[in-house]
């Protein structure tokens, strides 16, 4: 019982931590003069998905070997869930506040590059644990980060033709004035909120073992479809509000953008620092997850939008994941 409420508690935290995060990313993409595409497929993307990618970097460095496998979890199961669950709940908003199935009004250009890179990028994540030499994988290490840098060179330079500057924003946490928060003050509060973050991602990757054991449960499961349900999707509601002012290209930039993000980044850590042999259940989340962005990009190549319906494919994935999870059981 002491082990739940701390692994409650440390959630908390970590969302705490995020919440001041990404206050503060949205500042620094308004001082930096960027537009919706890099605010929401970088700096909120990256921001919303810091929870679930410190507690792989702290289960790793942290934890030994036993962290191994909440750090492969973890970084598996942020993919996964964003390709289909997040896509999911994206689909059922935009239908609950707009009852229709109408074309969203994205940008087709943007969605587009952001699924193309996730599904190249975390193909060859995958086909990195295949691989019989460590030499090898450092070289996919080097292209997915490679990979990584050139996204971000390509979002930005597309973004700041689309800025707009008009757009207001929730106050700064650290500066409660009328006025816009200078550079110092948000760099102030991106640095606390990692801290905060930090801490509690220490204190839950040690009650998710101890809570593993206790119950019976692979590490791995757990983290597979706990954490990330538990510290990054809460924050993906961003992409709610957002679909409701319909800031479509906004919301859905939120979660593509960090499908890249986890899918490249990170695991390029797990690789580097893990045996990265994965298990058939971590290959059937993966697999899962690219069929759902695949079909959401074929979508996109045929139509130039997406649908709301379309979007709903994706919690059909995570059930077959679900009964998966059980059979394997």
């Amino acid at each position: 019982m002491k082990e739940i409420i701390l692994l409650i508690f440390s959630l908390g935290v970590i969302l705490l931590g995020a919440e001041v995060f990404t206050n503060a990313i949205e500042w620094l993409g308004r001082k930096l003069k960027l537009g919706e595409g890099a605010v929401g497929s970088i700096f909120a993307a990256v921001g919303t998905a810091l929870p679930e990618t410190i507690i792989p970097v702290i289960a790793i460095v942290s934890h030994g070997t036993g962290g191994h496998d909440v750090g492969i979890g973890a970084i598996l199961g942020a993919p996964f869930m964003l390709g289909t669950l997040a896509f999911f709940i994206a689909g059922l908003s935009v239908f609950i506040f707009r009852r229709n199935n109408k074309p969203m009004l994205i940008t087709p250009r943007v969605m587009q590059r952001d699924l193309k890179f996730f599904l190249i990028v975390y193909s060859m994540a995958i086909l990195a644990s295949f691989l019989p030499s460590y030499s090898f994988k450092l070289v996919v290490v080097a292209l997915l980060v490679g990979s990584y840098i050139a996204y971000v060179i390509q979002t930005l330079r597309c973004s700041h033709d689309n800025a707009n500057h008009e757009e207001v924003l929730p106050q700064c946490h650290f500066w409660r004035r009328c006025t816009t928060p200078p550079m110092m003050v948000i760099i102030a509060q991106i640095v606390c909120a990692l801290l905060i973050i930090v801490i509690g991602a220490q204190v839950f990757v040690g009650s998710v073992k101890v809570v593993a054991a206790t119950v019976g449960m692979p590490v791995f499961v757990l983290a597979l479809i706990i954490t990330p349900i538990a510290t990054e999707l809460p924050e993906k509601f961003n992409s709610v509000i957002w679909l409701r002012r319909r800031k479509d290209t906004l919301a859905m930039g939120n979660i593509t953008g960090a499908m890249v993000f986890q899918s490249s980044m990170i695991p390029a850590l797990g690789i580097a620092f893990t045996p990265w042999i994965l298990e058939p259940l971590a290959l059937v989340s993966a697999l899962l997850a690219l069929a759902s962005a695949g079909i959401q990009y074929v979508f996109l190549k045929r139509t130039g939008t997406l649908y709301p319906a379309g979007l709903l494919l994706g919690g059909v994935f995570y059930i077959i994941f679900i009964f998966a999870v059980i059979k394997g059981f």
